[in-house]
Formats: structure tokens, sequence, C-alpha cells
């Protein structure tokens, strides 16, 4: 079935007149209940939709209280299909994808059902003009991107991760988390450089050499499973240091658009790699780190067995507990001083998880007013955070805050709901929630507004809950009352945006396609690339690493490594020609 089929699903529910009627707006509620939007109404008809997620982690209908929010705002119920087991391949030949559909990228598949007339023309009916208000008020540069991605032409759904303002940038994944309460046992010794961070780390396992549980304490603790076609730690390292970002088989310059390759004797990638195997040398390395899965490595971090870490997540987000806190522990940012930190600016275009409605729905009004509701403030903060006036509200300053509800859910998500009342700010109807918390999140597992975008109803606050001037408290213990005045910062967020850091610009681009030919030389590379740099990492001395690293060049050029690396040289180039300015 393509663009031009005589009459779909939808279009024969139109001809029999069980639409959704004309008028239903956005975020609406119910016109008979106090506190609702005047403008608007939910429609009579109960709708059963089906979301296909390539990003969702969850199968089956959707509960809690995402459910009684979908059923209070829209009179819908919803069941999440998540992309396992063939389920793209199975749609796709079905003709059927879904009626919300949320992709995984902006690539292939998605490219595909765009030339396939699988998905819905948001401009058809008007539907668009009709019930995406919110998306055309704020965001028309990522409907226009949407439309320029199409070989049709045509808008088919909206990039996720998006920002109405140019010039943001997104929250910093990559925040060199360390145990500070350590490092003011020390002294605070100046962190310059690598070599500097790694004399500090050797010291900081000298004074705990163990965790909770009494085994032993490394400074970095890494895991495979989320290695692409570089080792993920690895490459993490450089971009966290020199500001370079990932492409194919190697790193990219945003300031010049320049590409290098990961097996370059002088490249960042194998300066990373030297210094883990460093590390590891010293002992500072997790043993287990070439077969350990993610769930095993965050285990470690929540015991106090790792030191440090690039990242915010499988660092103290992990550790800082409460348990920890109360202690006078504590994981804090200290950035190198020769570091530029890397960070993704904000697209007014989107990101590739794009949001689109399938073809064959029956109601494309209805879906369309779900997702454009998601694009509004209250949507994203309540996709982030649970529903308003429950989890969280604005003050009479305008900053966002957290009810004593919202918050215990935010730092324990499997929270019980059971019992707890909630009144809509819609519709005014009052309902009896069950579950837990998790359970109840909107299981789709998509963005809308990024988290480092400012909302444009609080009043300097960004969509991140770290970003409220509400949630800037008091130190939590003796140690982070030290690192706050010795960086004189009294958030991460705030210390981060004051050292050095760079800016990914942004760029309307999807990865190219490869030949079978190269597809196969690729998948040869990053497979050698793979084994041989772990097995660097492991290098007993210098002159082994040599070795390894040799042998791993060696085999990488005879399956075609130049034809790879030339590959991404032009992917580098068109990258940079598509960089929002």
């Amino acid at each position: 079935m393509n663009a031009d089929h005589v009459i779909s699903r939808r279009n024969f529910a139109k001809l029999l007149g069980v639409g959704a009627g004309a008028g239903v707006l956005a975020g609406c509620g119910s016109s008979s209940n106090s506190g609702s939007d005047s403008s608007s109404d939910v429609s009579d008809e109960e709708l059963a939709i089906t979301i296909f997620s390539q990003t969702a982690n969850w199968s089956g209908d959707q509960v809690g209280w995402g459910a009684t929010l979908l059923k209070d705002y829209f009179n819908v119920t919803a069941t999440i299909v998540p992309d396992t087991n063939g389920a793209y391949q199975t749609r796709m030949e079905n003709g059927d994808l879904g009626d919300l559909v949320i992709w995984g990228a902006n690539g292939t598949d998605y490219q595909s059902a765009v030339e396939q007339g699988k998905l819905f023309d948001w401009d058809e009916d008007k539907t668009l003009d009709n019930e995406g208000g919110d998306l055309k008020t704020y965001f028309q540069k990522a409907l226009d991107a949407n439309k320029e991605l199409n070989s049709d032409g045509k808008i088919h759904g909206i990039g996720n991760n998006v920002t109405n303002e140019k010039g943001e940038h997104d929250l910093f994944i990559y925040n060199w988390g360390i145990r500070w309460d350590l490092y003011q046992q020390l002294g605070h010794p100046a962190v310059k450089t690598l070599d500097d961070l790694e004399s500090v780390l050797k010291d900081m396992q000298a004074a705990c050499p163990t965790g909770d549980d009494g085994k032993p304490a490394y400074a970095l603790s890494i895991w495979p499973d989320w290695d692409g076609t570089m080792v993920m730690y690895v490459k993490g390292l450089a971009s966290a240091f020199h500001g370079y970002d990932e492409l194919g088989i190697g790193l990219y310059d945003s300031a010049t658009g320049k590409f290098m390759g990961a097996l370059a004797d002088d490249g960042r990638y194998m300066e990373s790699l030297k210094f883990v195997n460093k590390l590891y040398r010293d002992g500072l390395v997790d043993p287990d780190s070439m077969t350990q899965t993610y769930d095993e490595m965050i285990t470690k971090v929540r015991n106090g067995n790792v030191l440090f870490s690039i990242f915010d997540y499988a660092g103290s987000t992990a550790y800082n507990n409460d348990n920890h806190v109360a202690d006078g522990k504590i994981m804090l940012p200290l950035v190198p001083e020769d570091a530029s930190v890397i960070v993704q600016g904000l697209s007014t275009s989107g990101q590739g998880r794009i949001w689109s409605i399938g073809d064959l729905c029956d109601e494309p009004d209805r879906v369309m007013q779900i997702i454009n509701w998601l694009y509004t403030p209250e949507g994203a903060l309540t996709n982030l955070y649970g529903p308003k006036s429950l989890m969280w509200d604005y003050d009479s300053d305008g900053n966002t805050v957290f009810t004593e509800l919202g918050k215990k859910c935010f730092e324990d998500p499997t929270t019980d709901l059971t019992g707890t009342e909630w009144t809509s700010p819609k519709t005014g109807t009052k309902y009896t929630l069950s579950g837990t918390y998790s359970d109840g999140t909107l299981q789709i597992n998509n963005t809308t507004w990024a988290n480092g975008a400012k909302n444009p109803e609080a009043k300097d606050d960004c969509f991140y809950q770290g970003t409220w001037a509400s949630n800037i408290v008091d130190p939590q213990n003796d140690a982070e009352k030290d690192w706050r005045e010795t960086t004189g910062a009294k958030s991460q967020w705030e210390y981060l945006n004051s050292v050095n850091y760079t800016v990914i610009p942004p760029a309307n681009f999807a990865e190219g396609t490869r030949d079978s030919e190269l597809e196969l030389t690729w998948q040869q590379v990053i497979k050698t690339i793979k084994e041989g740099s772990w097995k660097a990492i492991y290098a007993k001395d210098d002159a082994e690493f040599a070795s390894l690293v040799k042998d791993m060049q060696d085999t990488c050029a005879g399956y075609g490594y130049d034809d790879c690396v030339a590959w991404c040289e032009s992917e580098a180039s068109r990258r940079f020609g598509l960089q929002e300015n």
C-alpha cells in the first residue's frame, strides 16, 4: 500500500462517521468539569491506540498514572509494542506500523516507511493546523526540518530533544564525577592533565581500597555492553577530554569538520586507549571490565567499588544515595583544567527519535492531540516527572517545584502510589491511583523538549530538575560544602557551565548507508577494533600494548580499513555542511 491508496482504514472510518469529530484540541479537559479548558472538549468516544516504539522497554498496556492521565485528557487507552523479535519488519510487511510510531533514529527504517507510504501526512485534512497549535507555535523549524528530511517533501513527524531557542545546549552527560570526600582528604591536588588525574586516583585508591561490601575499589569500572564501532568508554574519554564527537569508526571535530580514525597513531582514540591501559597497569581498572555487564558495573558503583566516572549516570547519579551522603561521602565533578568537555548543542530541528503517526491510523487527529500536548511545557514535564499538581507545579514566583510526593518519586521511582488521589488539572475529575510511579510512567520512552532547554513557562528553569532554583538547597554534607567552596558553584549545572566545554552544533544529519561490500568490510573492521582495543587495555607493559595495537591495525588494514575511513571522511564533510550556525 502506498501514499496514493484509494481508501484506508482511516478514511473508511471517516465515511462511517466514527472519527473523533472536529474541534478536539490537545491537552483538553471535559467541559462539564470545573477547571476545564473551555476552548476544547474530550471526545465522547473512547479510542484504543497501538504505540509502536523502537525505543520502548515495555510491552503491553500502558498502566498506572499514565493510563489514567491519557484516559482523562484524551479518552484514550494505549498498548505499547516494542521493536523486538523482528517487529519492525513484520509490521512493515503487514502494512500497519501502528497509530503512534516512535523511531529510534531517522535513518533507514524511518526513511523506508516514508518511501513506502506507511506514515501519515500531517497536513492531510489540515490535521496539523487543527490539532497541532503548540507544535506550530514552538517548533515550526522542527516541522520544516522533517519535511526537508523526507523524500516526498511532506511532514511525517517531528524530532525529539528539541528546543525553540537557538544557541542552547543540553545536559552534561560527561561530568567527570570523582569521590570528592577523598579528594578533600588529599588536600585538593591540582588536576590539569590526565596524568595529574591518574596520580590523584592512585592516592584515592590507597586511601579507600575497598567499597561498602569490603571488595576492592577501583578508579574505573568499564563494561562492553554498549560498545558500538569502538570501545565505548575509550571513545567517551576522548570526547570528554577533547570535545570531539563520535562518527563512524573514529571521532569528529565539529570546529573543522575533520575526521580522526580510531587507529591513527596520533589520534584521540589511541591516546585514550593508552591512558586506560596505563590505569590498568596501575591497578586502577576493574579487571572484570571486559566481561561484566552494565548492571554488574552499576552495582559496584552503588557499593562504592568505583571512585571515578566520566559519565554522570555511571558515577554520581548512582553513588550519591542517602546512606553515602549521610556518611559524608559523595561523588561530584572535577574537570581537568586542560579538558574541554563535550556537550551537545540543542537543535531547533530536533534529533532523530521521531514522533510520527501510522498511515492506517483511524483517528490521526486524536493522536496528533497527544503529540501536540507532549510538546507543551506541561506535557514535557509530565513525561519526565509525572502529573502536574501531583508531582510538580509552579510556585508564585514562576519557579518549577516538586511536590513532596514528586520529589520522593523522582528519588525512588518504585514508590507505590496505590490509594493516592489525583485531581486532573484539565477536567477537575478526581482519581485514585494504583501501582508504582515507574510502572505508570509513559512507556513510550522518548523525549519532546530537551532537558537542557529553557522552559518558557518557568522563570529561569530548564526542564531538567537539576537546574530548578527550588532544588538548589543547602549542602548535603561537609564534602559537598567543600566542593561548593572550592568550585564557587552551587550546583553541578552551574559548575559545568563554568569550565571549558565544547558545544557540538546540531545538524539535520542522518548517517548514510554503505553498500553491501563496504558493509561487510565495516563489520570486520569494527569487530577487530573492539576486540583489539580490549586486549590492549589489558596489556602488561608498553611493548605488549604496542604489539597488540600493531596487530589490530594490520588486521584492519587487510580487511579494508582505509575504505571505511574514506567513507567516514565523506560523512564528516557532509555533516559539517549541515551544522546549524
